[in-house]
């Protein structure tokens, strides 16, 4: 029976000490694992000044990924709607002086005449010739002096047809836009861009109001709706003499008006100019044909015009490129500001070596009283992630601010994406374990003999 009692209880025995052996196997356990971590930030708060230069590596170059993008993305953001307020199905001609014909005169009392441009036989022939073509807004554009009593506004007069809005994406604020009949009937009525209803009307209501142009009055029936800045720059830039203010009149009164010829008196001879339209914006049915409805109209043209008097812009090709330079952009700024987060992984690498010779006969000690290779690997590797995780957390946070004190004081817009701060943060993160490695196994692999003797 004594012998049997044994046998009985060794099993028993077993299972009571087989959990706990597997137990240990299978990793630190939360209680080692919880000591080291403490350990760990016990010994970056005793550094805490080295602790803090070391971080500011990360946290500059986190930040300065995030801020960098978001200023890239902002700008990328402006250009691809200065060039959406074009239309991406609209081809837009304008007509530009000849470049030998821009050298001045040499003959002094010298009267000439200057025809160059588009003209109705060119919208005709675009739209019997060339299939796709759906619909063709004409413009005339001059500049002229507009008056309110005794304000005045340099500015340019655009006369233009009654869907001039919904081909350029520019909708009415106040008031509507003239209609056919009043085109048809050259009726006097203009409806006034936002900075000249702020400078002709300061403390008046526009609607209803009279300005004066060339000695005719016509009669404010709308205000247009302000544009951000990209596509106001965009407006000046369509604008044929970089004036940012602008008033709608139909194209009939302006005809009627300023006829066909202007007059320039230059270096004491008088030079004529004929324009017939100014600018012509071409909408295309189909989106994927406008490259070819493009390459169409400038076959035609070049028949039709014998000098350079006409410039083509295709706002999809520049979408495009658009489109191309900020993903170029991008790369580059995320390029270099991801320089900045490898100097600061080494910077970490380094310290950590040397916090590593500094601390050998810690490591000798911590061995000779049981502590394994991987405590000591992990030890180390925490205290290389808790510096590149804070580092990282402060960075995000800077780095969303940035854009925030920029877009307020530069007055530029920014954007920060969702994946940005998600991508610097698991990049300082990665970069933390990367250089920590072989600090972590150098101080793992010391002997433990010879870490005990250090001085």
């Amino acid at each position: 029976m004594s012998d049997n009692r044994p046998n009985a209880v060794l099993p028993h025995a077993n299972r009571r000490q087989g959990p706990r052996r597997s137990g240990r196997w299978g990793g630190l356990g939360l209680s080692r694992l919880g000591r080291t971590v403490r350990l760990g930030i016990k010994s970056l708060w005793l550094h805490r000044l080295r602790s803090l230069l070391t971080v500011l590596g990360i946290v500059f170059g986190v930040c300065s990924v995030i801020a960098m993008l978001a200023i890239g993305e902002g700008a990328s953001y402006e250009a691809q709607e200065q060039i959406k307020s074009l239309g991406s199905q609209n081809i837009i001609l304008r007509s530009v002086k000849p470049p030998e014909e821009q050298k001045p005169t040499q003959q002094s009392g010298r009267q000439y005449l200057l025809v160059y441009g588009l003209t109705y036989a060119d919208i005709r022939a675009i739209q019997e010739t060339i299939p796709g073509v759906v619909v063709v807004v004409p413009g005339r554009i001059i500049r002229d002096y507009v008056w309110n009593i005794s304000r005045r506004v340099d500015s340019e007069i655009v006369g233009t047809v009654p869907w001039y809005p919904h081909m350029r994406n520019h909708r009415v604020a106040q008031g509507r836009f003239f209609s056919d009949s009043e085109m048809e009937s050259q009726s006097d009525v203009c409806v006034l861009g936002t900075e000249a209803a702020e400078q002709l009307f300061p403390l008046d209501v526009p609607l209803g109001g009279t300005v004066r142009i060339a000695g005719n009055y016509y009669h404010v029936i709308g205000v247009m709706e302000r544009r951000s800045k990209g596509t106001e720059d965009s407006e000046m830039a369509e604008s044929t003499s970089g004036v940012g203010s602008r008033i709608y009149v139909p194209l009939e009164t302006i005809k009627t008006h300023y006829g066909d010829v202007t007059y320039k008196r230059r270096a004491g001879s008088m030079e004529f100019e004929q324009v017939v339209l100014h600018e012509v914006t071409v909408k295309v049915d189909q989106r994927d044909q406008v490259i070819n409805v493009s390459l169409a109209i400038k076959c035609l043209l070049d028949r039709k015009h014998k000098k350079a008097d006409y410039r083509m812009i295709v706002p999809l090709e520049l979408l495009k490129r658009a489109e191309e330079t900020k993903r170029i952009f991008s790369i580059v700024l995320g390029s270099i500001a991801a320089i900045s987060l490898l100097v600061g992984g080494i910077g970490i690498m380094n310290i950590m070596l040397a916090s590593v010779t500094e601390r050998t006969r810690e490591v000798g000690i911590r061995r000779a009283l049981g502590a394994k290779r991987r405590d000591i690997l992990v030890q180390f590797l925490i205290e290389t992630v808790l510096l590149s995780g804070v580092g990282g957390m402060i960075g995000v946070i800077l780095g969303v601010s940035i854009p925030y004190f920029v877009t307020m004081f530069a007055h530029m817009k920014t954007i920060v994406t969702l994946w940005s701060p998600l991508v610097a943060f698991t990049i300082s993160a990665i970069i933390g374990v990367v250089f920590g490695i072989y600090p972590a196994l150098r101080a793992a692999n010391m002997n433990p003999v010879e870490a005990l003797r250090h001085e």
